[in-house]
């Protein structure tokens, strides 16, 4: 499979024909990359990814809050992981984007302004509601935030077909290659701003411990104020940009053919039915299913278990400093001929050690507990950030080998079209997998009510009883 999946032959005069004349872009090789006059666009452009990074923060962060509620199911889980799907369904309009545009105001900019508009006004909407749609006691009200998070999820991820086509033309020919860098590390640091603030920084227990002399009821801040804040940031953000930032014009590109919406997806389809292309389609939405389980559900366990939100939220924020080391050290691998291989090489080591992961989630319960009072030693810690710190690294490595294995496969012709696709494909096969995996914990769990052995919640009446009061549900 690993060999070039360019449109050729008919495939390729059909193409030229209907889509008009594709020319090859200039295999020169740039000049040394060289930042100086491109400074600006190389931190606007971080600026502008930690903007996108925001919503997969929260997407991550809420499940964390739903799940110490000790009042939401892996059911109504599963329902709140829908808001991530958008990322992986942005194939679906990004032949739009890339088509129609206002010319004066700029391809790109005229998207980026309207989309971040809308996406600081559902910030405002959502921090006014958050109260009573995240009640401290109740159960959520999970329809209004799976609605409203998964516009912002929408917006955010029109916003990345934005900036991803952006990228390529804001920053000189020579530093193009610095796009990869804005992006990794504008979307973690978003990424984690929208993890630590709503989960460490709006807990007592949290601020407490680490960031008080003097103890409080509440955190230093609170989700509605965070959401508020980014609010009114994003506007403020977006109204610079759209009086002091001026875009290139596309008809100056180099290579530049200017295609309607229904030729873009003309263009997709066609690519789409290249024979390779449909099997790794098939590969790339399967593969995740073996890993689904430590993936989506292991975090969600281990609070289940007893670990406090506050420990997750550590130790998976020093997860990032593991994604930032991998790269350097992988990089040899993932740029070479052979990425995928490299990639199976790595798939049984990950399945098996997901065997060490499951079994310490299920005897965690016993670790952590000395009479029934929750003690949690020191050596439990130490094992599970090794084996969460492996995890990762092959994680992580994985994910590296295949987009090295989607840039070389790539016609550069038309490599947007190209990347988005595949990148689209994969992104939902992880998130199917995930949701999945989520919907079966329910199904696949035993459950009893804590005050009563003999009561195992199997009827409805017992069931509204436990949702209502809030019992806890100690699940097999």
């Amino acid at each position: 499979m690993e060999k070039s999946l360019n449109i050729e032959g008919e495939e390729e005069e059909e193409e030229k024909e209907k889509l008009g004349t594709f020319e090859d872009p200039s295999q020169s090789l740039p000049d040394k990359s060289n930042l100086k006059g491109d400074w600006l666009n190389f931190f606007l452009l971080i600026l502008l990814y930690t903007i996108q990074g925001l919503p997969l923060g929260l997407a991550i962060a809420l499940p964390i809050i739903f799940q110490s509620k000790k009042m939401v199911t892996y059911k109504e889980q599963a329902f709140f992981s829908l808001v991530a799907w958008p990322y992986s369904v942005k194939i679906l309009w990004a032949p739009i984007i890339d088509s129609l545009y206002i010319q004066w105001i700029g391809r790109r900019k005229s998207w980026l302004i309207s989309v971040q508009y809308l996406m600081g006004a559902f910030l405002y909407y959502t921090a006014t509601n958050i109260d009573e749609w995240l009640p401290e006691s109740e159960i959520p009200n999970f329809k209004k935030l799976v609605f409203t998070f998964g516009v912002i999820s929408f917006l955010a991820a029109t916003q990345d077909i934005v900036v991803d086509g952006w990228a390529l033309t804001m920053l000189k020919k020579n530093n193009v290659g610095h796009a990869s860098t804005c992006n990794g590390t504008g979307v973690a640091l978003g990424v984690l701003i929208g993890t630590i603030c709503p989960v460490l920084l709006t807990s007592a227990d949290f601020c407490n411990k680490y960031l008080r002399t003097t103890d409080s009821r509440e955190g230093i801040i609170t989700i509605k104020g965070f959401l508020y804040f980014w609010s009114i940031t994003i506007i403020l953000i977006t109204t610079l940009i759209g009086i002091f930032k001026r875009e290139k014009d596309n008809r100056l590109e180099e290579g530049h053919v200017k295609i309607n919406v229904l030729q873009s997806y003309q263009l997709l389809w066609k690519i789409f039915k290249l024979p390779n292309v449909r099997v790794l389609a098939i590969a790339l939405l399967t593969m995740k299913i073996g890993f689904s389980a430590t993936d989506s559900v292991s975090n969600l366990k281990l609070i289940d278990a007893g670990i406090s939100k506050d420990d997750i939220m550590i130790i998976t924020i020093s997860m990032y400093i593991v994604k930032m080391i991998v790269p350097l050290i992988v990089s040899k691998y993932t740029s070479s001929t052979k990425p995928m291989s490299a990639y199976m090489k790595l798939m049984p080591i990950r399945l098996l050690w997901s065997i060490p992961y499951v079994v310490l989630i299920y005897y965690t319960p016993i670790l952590i507990k000395s009479n029934g009072v929750l003690n949690v030693p020191t050596y439990y810690y130490l094992i599970l950030v090794f084996i969460c710190i492996v995890h990762e690294i092959l994680a992580f490595t994985m994910y590296l080998f295949t987009l090295g294995f989607f840039s070389r496969i790539c016609d550069k012709r038309f490599g947007g079209t190209y990347m988005t696709m595949l990148s689209t494909i994969a992104s939902f096969g992880w998130v199917l997998s995930n949701t999945l995996a989520l919907r079966m914990i329910d199904v696949l769990s035993f459950s009893k009510c804590s005050n009563n052995d003999s009561n195992n919640c199997s009827t409805i009446q017992l069931k509204n009883v436990r949702n209502k009061i809030g019992i806890k549900i100690i699940r097999g």
